[in-house]
């Protein structure tokens, strides 16, 4: 597996944002979904990255600044048939060196608090993220759970 910077213009990845957004509205009130689609991930400030196995696209994950100290993790999806290699973590690993080496001395993020998103909980609870309140521009909301991990 290797990760790279994604300008996100090939089909592949076009494809497995399109599920993460249809999954993330069929799991919660359209105003509580946070995922961004392919425009807003290409604002300012956010980094995408996917993981891959040769031709074969195996995840995505982006990296939103929040203050120069600040990071958000964004659109964090592993292609449902590649699940249980590891590829998250992976993911949420590269994000944590590239958070380190832009001086990020936190990294927090929203998900989903539906049953669906428990292996994504299990997996952010590991790797050391923390329950925390609302950040940034997010209101209370009982559909998100909010974390943040410092660095």
């Amino acid at each position: 597996m290797h990760i790279e910077p994604d300008d996100l213009t090939r089909p592949q990845v076009h494809a497995l944002l399109a599920q993460h957004l249809a999954q993330m509205r069929s799991q919660s009130p359209a105003c509580s979904v946070h995922a961004l689609d392919i425009d807003r991930l290409r604002a300012p400030g956010i980094t995408v990255w996917t993981a891959w196995d040769g031709d074969t696209l195996l995840g995505c994950a982006a990296l939103k600044q929040l203050t120069p100290r600040h990071g958000e993790i964004k659109s964090m999806r592993t292609d449902p048939l590649q699940r249980g290699k590891g590829i998250g973590r992976a993911m949420l690993l590269h994000l944590f060196d590239v958070a380190r080496q832009r001086g990020y001395d936190r990294l927090s993020l929203e998900t989903g608090a539906t049953d669906h998103f428990l292996p994504a909980l299990q997996l952010y609870a590991s790797a050391g993220f923390q329950r925390c309140g609302p950040f940034a521009s997010y209101d209370e909301d009982p559909h998100s759970i909010f974390m943040t991990r410092l660095l």
